[in-house]
């Protein structure tokens, strides 16, 4: 294993991605299958109508979290906000990788406060380190492929810092999640 080069991070909107859940779910690093059991239960603990982002909140959302990071000056290299979860790509930066998802869903909360006064999103988050150029391209593409569903593609400085020419991305063309209607 070697240095890590960056890493995505997911999270997800509350109650919408239960561990049970049909799809599979993920828990400490593992993909695991459904089990309507464990689904059910978690279904009748949940304290709070689930949320399900709009496209105006995803916009919000999306925007919150690229401001902050050129606030602070990271490197996200890929980022997709769905109805339901966040999938954020990042250069490693100095900030350790749980601050760095506490900060995000922080500054997606306080733009979204103003539509869900209760709780937005799941505890916690999932983490893929990636220890090659070659790992963090899968992990960009994986994102990117929530975004591609519409076809609309447009160059968003605040991904590559302001000079879109990050090499990482397709000559610092980003397909956007803002624009994206159909996309869960």
């Amino acid at each position: 294993m070697g240095n890590t080069v960056g890493y995505m991070i997911t999270w997800t909107t509350y109650g919408t991605w239960l561990q049970g859940d049909k799809r599979g779910y993920v828990k400490d690093g593992q993909i695991l299958p459904a089990n309507q059991k464990l689904y059910s239960a978690n279904i009748n603990q949940q304290k709070f109508q689930h949320i399900t982002l709009d496209q105006n909140q995803k916009n919000i959302a999306y925007n919150a979290i690229l401001t902050e990071a050129k606030r602070v000056n990271h490197k996200i290299l890929a980022l997709a906000v769905c109805s339901n979860h966040v999938h954020l790509v990042a250069e490693v930066n100095k900030e350790p990788i749980d601050q760095f998802a506490r900060r995000y869903k922080v500054a997606a909360t306080s733009a979204l406060r103003h539509y869900y006064p209760d709780k937005i999103w799941s505890k916690g988050y999932d983490k893929r380190f990636c220890f090659s150029q070659s790992e963090l391209m899968n992990r960009i593409r994986y994102v990117q492929q929530h975004n591609i569903k519409t076809l609309i593609k447009e160059t968003n400085p605040l991904i590559n810092q302001g000079n879109g020419t990050n090499p990482l991305m397709n000559q610092g063309n980003v397909t956007n999640p803002l624009m994206n209607q159909g996309a869960k």
